[in-house]
């Protein structure tokens, strides 16, 4: 049994009221039947994974309990052992198929044990595994080049990390090291990861410590569903240029967020929000930047960064995830004369820039380009929520369904007029469709919201699996 609720005092009591509000939901429910004419059927893969002779998921949950952090949870009621996966698929240990919608939080763009990348990993970690930046070595160049090529304006100086909240507390230290203030502002349910600063930037309780946080304002969120204004960007704005007046001296060092909030519930802002802040930020001699953690590298579809839907270049953004199809790595992108005030100091990072992990990161720009990812997830990723849209019109508990490309959400809500959140009966919904073979994510402020973010080689027919065994799911409710 793991803990659900994270972050609180109160962790076992929470998770024990989640299971007993489960176990109601489910009583008198019919188990699923593997052989019912009626379920969905998955598409047919090619490839069959090697036996797999380690440790059983019993096993390896109770040494989970022993030897790792209380505060790592799984999710689904029996946790699933992963120990394969190719491409939009992985593998139980007992050789199991199943749908991945979650990417593993967005990450596994190019898709799992992607061939291409698999083999200049495995070339370069033969040849040098490690040796440090302070030495030459023209993986980290001929990366930093590629990724410099693919963003708009001046952004072109790039700082390696080895993660996202690495990237994002770089970057608001650089934005105040070159602005000389210290005040940013950051949206309300925004996460930005879990370290000092950006923790402090992260705006969901769930994910926050009691500990000292300053020179953060967070500015209210300009979310088209929940939202006091719905989609009028231009009114959410005008909250910024309050902060700016009320909470500041009137200069700020930048203003930071995500164009889809991903853990957030895959929130996408409020058109024309970015224009009428970025507005704001410049007056008070501020830097923008955008975290594109989640949503960059093509995932949205309709372009290769997700600020690029709002029409704005930010003068700082951070990557991770998507970068290295699963390779632990991270980066901060900005222009020559911002780059230049980590220069005052010795700024450095060990891993930061590793041959291996730049060498990945380098292959996924060339798959995402070669086999045209950009275009399938705006194609396969539009058929997609049209297919979600058709099940929203047919099942009440479905409140919402947002973002665009393969980075989309819905909501699912227990009542569409007071959108009260269903966080006990998604987590049944999840449970079934894991029974019939798919996996997929969860967010949110209140923990209600799918978060369907695959690899970014998701199929049509991948897609109608996926809606057909949420449909059946939900027809069970």
């Amino acid at each position: 049994m793991q803990r659900f609720v994270v972050g609180r005092v109160s962790q076992e009591k929470h998770f024990l009221q989640w299971r007993r509000s489960l176990s109601q939901l489910v009583q008198n429910k019919a188990p699923l039947q593997e052989n019912d004419l009626l379920l969905p059927k998955m598409p047919p893969f090619d490839y069959s994974p090697p036996p797999y002779n380690g440790p059983s998921a019993a096993d390896i949950l109770q040494k989970r309990k022993q030897y790792l952090s209380p505060s790592i949870f799984c999710f689904y009621n029996q946790p699933v052992n992963i120990v394969d996966g190719k491409m939009q698929y992985l593998f139980d240990e007992k050789g199991r198929r199943y749908l991945d919608a979650f990417g593993g939080i967005a990450t596994v763009n190019c898709g799992h044990c992607h061939p291409d990348v698999v083999d200049v990993i495995v070339k370069q970690i033969n040849r040098l595994q490690h040796s440090t930046v302070l030495y030459l070595n023209h993986a980290i160049a001929d990366f930093a080049e590629a990724l410099a090529s693919k963003m708009p304006g001046d952004l072109k100086v790039v700082f390696f990390t080895n993660s996202g909240t690495e990237a994002n507390e770089l970057a608001m230290m650089m934005a105040r090291l070159y602005t000389g203030c210290n005040d940013i502002i950051s949206l309300r349910n925004a996460y930005h990861g879990n370290a000092a600063g950006t923790m402090g930037a992260t705006a969901q309780r769930v994910w926050k410590f009691n500990v000292v946080q300053t020179g953060v304002h967070h500015a209210i969120n300009p979310d088209p569903y929940r939202g006091m204004f719905g989609s009028d960007g231009e009114k959410y704005a005008r909250d910024v240029q309050d902060l700016i007046d009320f909470g500041t001296s009137g200069h700020v060092a930048g203003f930071i967020s995500e164009a889809i909030q991903g853990v957030g519930g895959i929130v996408e802002l409020a058109p024309g929000y970015l224009p009428a802040v970025y507005s704001s930020i410049k007056k008070a001699g501020g830097l923008f930047i955008a975290d594109e953690v989640q949503s960059g590298f093509a995932r949205t579809g309709s372009h290769f960064w997700g600020f690029e839907s709002q029409g704005v270049v930010p003068d700082i953004v951070t990557m991770a995830k998507g970068i290295g199809n699963g390779i632990p790595l991270g980066a901060v992108v900005t222009t020559p004369e911002i780059a230049e005030v980590l220069t005052h100091r010795n700024y450095f990072n060990t891993f930061g820039g590793n041959p291996v992990c730049t060498t990945a990161g380098h292959a996924v720009l060339k798959v995402i380009e070669k086999e045209k990812l950009q275009e399938n997830a705006y194609v396969v990723g539009s058929y997609l929520k049209e297919r979600l849209l058709s099940l929203k019109d047919k099942y009440e508990i479905i409140g919402d369904v947002r973002g665009r490309g393969l980075m989309l959400g819905v909501e699912v809500v227990t009542d569409r007029k007071l959108k009260t959140p269903a966080n006990v009966e998604i987590l049944h919904i999840m449970d079934q469709m894991k029974e019939m073979g798919v996996l997929v994510g969860k967010g949110g402020f209140y923990g209600n919201v799918f978060r369907i973010t695959p690899p970014l080689c998701f199929t049509k027919e991948d897609a109608d699996f996926f809606v057909d065994v949420m449909d059946y799911a939900m027809s069970k409710m």
